[in-house]
């Protein structure tokens, strides 16, 4: 469960509130365009070094970097929207676990791609780093075997 600070008390919040608030705001919408090459499986990787959202029992700002791969279908991702969206996660208290999965779930629905993965590692806090790895993968997608090749 998320939290919410109003006049300086922590008060629980449904995600969907969280998620309207980011909705809300006109810097977090995505874009997307065509995929140049559709026809053939490639990897687009992007790192995030400087997200923050904050800590849901006390305010405090968390710090992740992000590493955001996916195989693209029809669409990619726009960077400077999506640099946007991330941003707007700077005032939302939530968990390391529920935000790792809302970004993915929202990536995921706005490119619909063949497959995504999401790494988040936080920083450390009271001692103890997190690391959240979620996945999206569409049903009717087959990774391609992979490649060995060999060293010289």
């Amino acid at each position: 469960m998320q939290y919410s600070k109003d006049r300086g008390e922590f008060r629980p919040i449904v995600s969907s509130k969280i998620t309207a608030k980011i909705r809300d705001n006109p810097s977090s919408a995505l874009e997307i365009f065509a995929n140049p090459m559709p026809e053939r499986d490639y990897t687009i990787r992007i790192r995030i070094p400087e997200f923050t959202c904050l800590c849901p029992k006390t305010g405090q700002p968390d710090f992740a970097t992000i590493l955001l791969e996916y195989v693209p279908e029809a669409t990619c991702l726009e960077l400077k929207a999506l640099k946007l969206y991330i941003w707007a996660f700077r005032d939302v208290g939530a968990f390391h676990e529920a935000v790792t999965n809302r970004i993915l779930s929202d990536l995921a629905e706005a490119t619909a791609p063949r497959f995504m993965r999401l790494t988040a590692e936080f920083n450390v806090r009271g001692g103890i780093y997190t690391t959240v790895v979620v996945e999206h993968r569409a049903a009717d997608w087959t990774p391609p075997p992979p490649v060995d090749v060999p060293s010289g």
